[in-house]
């Protein structure tokens, strides 16, 4: 088993410059690349079990921490899919090689996305070896947060440049910026055929206050029809990390990387 080493980078210039702490693991592939949530870590309890699997079954691994998130530099508020985006990217480039599966929780999941679109962009669809998006939340900012804000909301982020909401997993309240909304706008991919060039497998709980079962769903109509399949757990929630959901997502990992269903 080889151990996990951290690393940082730099992705930016000048005012844009931030640094970006990143942990991997090396090992067969197909190897896995762990995209966090909004405002979660890569220190939390799925990621941290994606490691634990890694290291006992001898895949390569690696995860890291969005700016303004985390262990990672850079303020919050100046956060952008864009930007995320762009972390992500050179992450996968500099700390993963070959065929990789990348796992997207809620967030995370529309980041996987956009990577993917980048990725055919650069004629390297090819590295993408499986999908498995936990609770994806692509264009949230559009589909899941507009259509449930009030004018004095929209009034709001106009003046104030930023909105609070309470947060069901943290003291402090999420902020969700003009700039986030402003360019959610540019990167989504609930408009067309998204071509991910490998299979797709969606692990979505029913009981999710934050995006409800039916937006995988509606994902779904824009995911190639073949190689496309979805989990539905009737009594879990957003978070999907009981000892239950964990086991479901190693199982689903196992299934992706073609491993034998029996160890």
């Amino acid at each position: 088993m080889d151990a996990e080493s951290q690393d940082t980078i730099e992705i930016g210039t000048g005012q844009e410059s931030r640094s970006i702490t990143v942990r991997s693991r090396s090992g067969s592939n197909p190897g896995f690349v762990w995209l966090g949530g909004y405002r979660s870590d890569m220190a939390g309890t799925k990621a941290q079990a994606m490691d634990e699997w890694c290291a006992r079954t001898g895949h390569a691994y690696c995860r890291h921490d969005y700016s303004g998130h985390g262990a990672s530099g850079g303020e919050f508020k100046d956060g952008t899919i864009s930007k995320w985006l762009e972390e992500s990217l050179a992450v996968f480039d500099r700390f993963t090689s070959g065929p990789q599966i990348l796992i997207g929780s809620s967030m995370g999941a529309w980041i996987a996305l956009r990577m993917a679109q980048e990725l055919t962009k650069r004629g390297e669809s090819g590295r993408l070896h499986a999908m498995l998006l936990i609770a994806p939340a692509p264009d949230f900012t559009h589909e899941l947060m507009a259509p449930q804000m009030t004018e004095s909301q929209f009034a709001e982020l106009e003046e104030k440049g930023f909105l609070e909401e309470p947060s069901e997993y943290s003291d402090e309240p999420n902020v969700y910026t003009k700039a986030l909304f402003d360019d959610g706008e540019k990167n989504r991919v609930m408009t067309g055929k998204i071509d991910t060039g490998c299979p797709v497998h969606i692990l979505q709980g029913m009981e999710d206050p934050d995006v409800p079962w039916q937006h995988a769903m509606k994902l779904t109509e824009f995911l190639p029809g073949e190689n496309v399949s979805m989990t539905l757990v009737k009594d879990a929630d957003h978070r999907l990390s009981r000892e239950g959901d964990i086991a479901l997502i190693l199982g689903l990992a196992k299934i992706l990387a073609k491993e034998p269903i029996l160890d």
